[in-house]
């Protein structure tokens, strides 16, 4: 798991966040599989694209799940620099030999249309350019849902964490043979 504060339990007690959640169902499955949660709060997608092959050698995955995005939008940085990590990030992964999940983000309306339009289409054309497996929106069923946040309204809750799995399991359950 690569991913940043949405993946790194940001404000929840540990073993509460959906990796968490995941890595559990992973233990039990048979064959048992190990998550590794390289998730760091912050991370943007140019943090993973430096971090990602010495993951990929430490850890050898089978899979990799690419929840990152969301601070590069977040500081407004450029599409296609965000999209071009990506793409890099899954391609060193599939390399590697690990199939590849993306986690698409949205950004909220006030971003303008333009930007939030470019924003969630840029997940499907890494998906497609890079022939990846992808969660169109990582948030859906939590975003709409304040209940579900932190009090910074940024970050989901505990009560969400079971959703966020449930959002990526469908998608991840193929990769895993």
């Amino acid at each position: 798991m690569l991913g940043d504060s949405l993946s790194a339990e940001y404000g929840l007690r540990r073993g509460s966040g959906w990796v968490e959640m995941l890595a559990r169902r992973l233990a039990a499955h048979r064959p048992p599989w190990q998550a590794v949660n390289a998730s760091i709060s912050g991370e943007t997608t140019a943090g993973g694209r430096s971090r990602i092959a010495a993951l990929l050698a430490q850890h050898r995955p089978a899979a990799v799940v690419i929840e990152l995005g969301a601070n590069d939008a977040l500081r407004g940085l450029d599409l296609a620099a965000t999209e071009a990590n990506l793409a890099a990030i899954a391609q060193a992964a599939r390399a590697a030999g690990a199939r590849v999940l993306l986690l698409g983000m949205q950004v909220p309306p006030n971003y303008g249309r333009a930007y939030t339009e470019a924003f969630a289409t840029l997940f499907r054309s890494v998906a497609r350019q890079e022939r990846t497996a992808l969660v169109p929106f990582f948030l859906a069923g939590v975003a709409d849902r304040p209940e579900l946040f932190q009090p910074d309204r940024i970050h989901p809750n505990e009560a969400a964490q079971q959703r966020l799995l449930e959002n990526v399991w469908p998608s991840l359950q193929p990769l895993l043979g």
